[in-house]
């Protein structure tokens, strides 16, 4: 069995994710073990610099999220320890329209959001989560939605008919067979109709009252773990909801630093980060530039400050997969349940420099991890993550880290039951790192 200070941690994040099927929900989650733990929410169109107090956190557009613990030290000479992730995960998003007849099946439309693994979608008993935009009074009010129940599914044509399946590979043609299966046809209620009242209903409105929403497919199947000893963990959305989850609990859990302590979790990543609550907005800089504000620091303190911070940018990285070894770089490869992964790319695709690559082996040190490696083999496209984009924005060092795991952008991923906790303590203490 895994150790009980190993899947303790595991299983807490488990239950996040499962009760996390949309960026949304998990902003909303955060925002409420943040709010246990004695932070304060502030609201981004009010004043700052009166009563802010020493914890507190605001939320951009209910998806993206950044908490605040001011620190003991000198805020000018210590300056902002932040860490930064991402809440969306890659998948699919029901079309405006919702569903529509094709022959006698109601299907729901769908948009291919960032990169997922198509064909992890097929055969398994979906749902929708997501956000919902009702009247409110003269205005409007956004309502989580999240059907506990399958309601979609997107089978796969037989092999009779497709009968180079396991030699091609399973594919879909991304117009004509994602739309997901939702209901036989009653021939009395249009599918358009019957969509939104499922939705409305969903969320306790009368359908006349629905505004719009934004929608994800969601897996049904909870996390799990798995391996004769427990070893390994397996859910949907390990990437990146498990550096979400490892941020926040670093910060509920770690001493005040002498440095400000900065949790940013930013939506869209997988789309590119360009939107006004993604890593390429101005939503850290923002917060950052308020924090300063309220602590009395001049434009000139404000830039020091920044001049002695350092970002650790937490996004998952890849486990050498044993069935693909020649898809590694057989001296730089991250092994799952090895701990802590430091990613390195001299493209600066990951923004891991020598300073932080030695920072990243001091907090090792400290939190008693052990950390790893990670370098992409030079003959494949590397990935990237909101390191490079908040490093060059702000003009803060950055490390970049991530547990390792398989089956990445899968609508089922998997990972190390033992690195989860390992990383909460290296977060906890980056939090607590005076300047150098």
């Amino acid at each position: 069995m895994a150790e009980p200070a190993a899947s303790g941690p595991a299983q807490a994040l488990l239950d996040f994710i499962d009760a996390s099927p949309s960026p949304w929900h998990a902003a909303a989650n955060v925002a409420g073990r943040l709010r246990d733990g004695g932070y304060r929410e502030l609201d981004e169109r009010e004043d700052w610099t009166r009563g802010s107090g020493s914890a507190f956190f605001a939320v951009r557009d209910g998806s993206s999220l950044a908490a605040v613990r001011v620190g003991e030290g000198d805020p000018v000479r210590e300056g902002f320890r932040i860490i930064g992730a991402h809440t969306d995960s890659p998948g699919l998003r029901v079309k405006p329209g919702g569903a529509r007849a094709r022959g006698p099946i109601a299907a729901v439309d769908v948009e291919i959001y960032g990169g997922p693994i198509l064909a992890t979608f097929a055969d398994r008993d979906l749902t929708l989560a997501g956000r919902v935009m009702v009247r409110d009074g003269d205005g409007q009010a956004a309502r989580l939605l999240h059907l506990p129940d399958p309601v979609l599914r997107l089978p796969t044509l037989a092999i009779h008919m497709n009968r180079k399946v396991n030699e091609e590979g399973l594919r879909f043609d991304l117009q004509d067979q994602l739309p997901l299966l939702l209901s036989g046809l009653d021939g009395e209620t249009a599918p358009e109709a019957a969509f939104r009242e499922l939705v409305a209903g969903a969320v306790d409105v009368d359908p006349g009252a629905m505004l719009s929403f934004e929608l994800a497919v969601a897996d049904t199947q909870p996390g799990a773990f798995f391996g004769p000893s427990r070893e390994f963990i397996a859910d949907s959305q390990l990437d990146n909801l498990a550096s979400c989850h490892a941020a926040a609990e670093a910060l509920l859990q770690a001493p005040p630093g002498a440095g400000v302590q900065v949790v940013a979790l930013f939506d869209h990543e997988e789309v590119g980060s360009q939107s006004f609550k993604g890593a390429e907005g101005t939503f850290l800089a923002d917060v950052l530039q308020r924090v300063s504000e309220s602590l009395g620091l001049s434009a000139g303190e404000y830039r020091r400050a920044i001049a002695a911070s350092t970002l650790l940018s937490a996004d998952m990285a890849h486990a050498f997969h044993p069935g693909y070894a020649r898809y590694y770089d057989e001296h730089q490869r991250a092994l799952v349940n090895g701990g802590p992964v430091l990613k390195i790319n001299a493209k600066q695709r990951y923004a891991t420099d020598a300073w932080t690559e030695a920072t990243f082996a001091r907090l090792c040190e400290a939190a008693g991890v052990t950390g790893q490696k990670y370098v992409h083999r030079n003959d494949l496209p590397c990935g990237s993550t909101i390191g490079p984009i908040s490093a060059a924005r702000l003009g803060v060092r950055c490390l970049d880290v991530g547990n390792p795991m398989w089956s990445m952008h899968s609508l089922r991923e998997s990972a190390g039951t033992h690195d989860h906790a390992a990383m909460i303590r290296l977060m906890a203490a980056f939090l607590c790192m005076s300047a150098t």
